[in-house]
């Protein structure tokens, strides 16, 4: 195998050069460039090892990626900003932003948006091409956002298709703050070991 060098970590491919993928302290991860495409990843962030992400992705510091999301980039840029976590099952895909400190609930999918500081995509909620979150908003669980919606920041959107419903509760806006990913990325990467049921 040859090796380049991507960022801060060692990139290696196959001999035909068809696949590219990432070693991460040892283990084969699923990250792939796509023609001229090359996810561009910051060493501080976390990137579980069955997430998939493919071409023109940044994922800057202090970043969760978990099992199973997908961020892929292949018409287009996707672009994780500081701190944010993108857990179990998302998609996400179109030229979509994550602003900093984001987060996006187990299998939710956001599509060609922008979301400012501190949105939660809460759990199999949907975001569409063209939306815009302020910062703050909070999509509920099951919510479907429909494309080109312009979401004033602090409020809470709710239900298919989403409307907004008012402003995010206090106890709402704390109890997103405490469940902080980052604080969980060095547990991750250094005590996450497979293991073999017998």
């Amino acid at each position: 195998m040859a090796k380049e060098e991507l960022g801060y970590f060692s990139m290696v491919y196959n001999a035909r050069n068809t696949t590219k993928s990432i070693f991460i302290i040892g283990e084969l991860m699923p990250i792939y460039s796509l023609g001229d495409k090359t996810p561009k990843i910051s060493a501080s962030s976390y990137i579980h090892p069955t997430a998939v992400i493919i071409g023109d992705v940044l994922v800057d510091e202090h970043c969760w990626i978990g099992p199973n999301a997908t961020l892929r980039a292949d018409f287009h840029k996707i672009h994780i900003q500081y701190g944010s976590d993108v857990q179990d099952n998302c998609v996400i895909h179109g030229d979509t932003i994550l602003g900093p400190k984001c987060r996006m609930g187990h299998g939710a999918i956001v599509h060609g948006a922008v979301l400012e500081e501190g949105v939660l995509i809460s759990m199999n909620a949907v975001v569409l091409d063209g939306v815009r979150l302020g910062k703050g908003v909070v999509v509920a669980a099951g919510s479907v956002v429909a494309p080109q919606a312009q979401v004033p920041a602090g409020k809470l959107v709710m239900g298919v298709p989403g409307a907004v419903i008012g402003n995010v509760p206090t106890g709402m806006q704390k109890a997103g703050k405490d469940e902080d990913y980052s604080r969980m990325i060095p547990i991750f990467k250094n005590h996450l070991i497979e293991i073999s049921v017998e």
